[in-house]
């Protein structure tokens, strides 16, 4: 191979080396600058949902701070780990805020908050994210519609397992004509997770966040 050639692909490919080094550089530094606005601005957006299901008069304590991991759990929908936030006032229990999925949406997975105070009853539900479709399914998003809140107050006992339904399916749910498939995963991934609180209740205030350990698994054995 003729000299030149070799020195031609040598520069070439130095070059490239200089360039790949450069912009992998640039990418960590625009990330580095970015990861902590972005963090914040995420978590003043949990806040804005969680003040709506779990009042400030509800706990004096940082929800985002009060927190705890949670392995996957077939009731709660999760196929990884999930958090808790635990709220308390005057050091007492209150209420905690549980992710949840409910997979069997009409465009997919619908990602929910769900508040229950420490006795069972609900203090509110909220869509995290969804991708269903706008104008007939999003009624699911409180922005849109209220349909959300007709889950406040209820509990497992407030109601028989067969009624955790839409009314189209026997239920007590109401829904919106057209649009039964989103409603109906939603209640039932509500029903849900008021069955993992029952089975869990007590371990989910019980593991404490450590400044050593601020992430531990609660649930983990049933």
């Amino acid at each position: 191979m003729p000299r030149e050639i070799v020195k031609h692909a040598v520069k070439t490919a130095l070059i490239m080396i200089a360039f790949a080094i450069v912009g992998t550089t640039m990418l960590a530094y625009v990330y580095e600058m970015t990861k902590t606005p972005i963090a914040e601005s995420e978590a003043k957006a949990r806040m804005t949902l969680f003040r709506q299901i779990v009042p400030d008069d509800m706990h004096d304590n940082p929800l985002l701070e009060d927190m705890i991991e949670i392995p996957p759990d077939e009731l709660l929908g999760n196929r990884t780990a999930s958090h808790v936030y635990r709220a308390r006032l005057a050091g007492e229990p209150m209420a905690v805020i549980l992710e949840a999925i409910a997979p069997d949406g009409y465009s997919g997975d619908i990602k929910l908050l769900v508040a229950i105070r420490v006795d069972g009853t609900i203090s509110g539900v909220r869509v995290l994210a969804h991708k269903e479709t706008p104008g007939l399914g999003d009624y699911i998003d409180i922005t849109h519609s209220p349909w959300i809140k007709q889950f406040d107050g209820h509990s497992l006992s407030s109601r028989a397992a067969e009624l955790w339904k839409v009314k189209k399916d026997g239920g007590q749910f109401d829904y919106m004509a057209g649009a039964t498939i989103t409603p109906r995963a939603v209640v039932k991934a509500v029903h849900k997770v008021l069955e993992y609180f029952e089975i869990h209740r007590e371990s989910l205030f019980a593991v404490e966040v450590t400044e050593s350990e601020p992430v531990a698994a609660a649930g983990a054995a049933k």
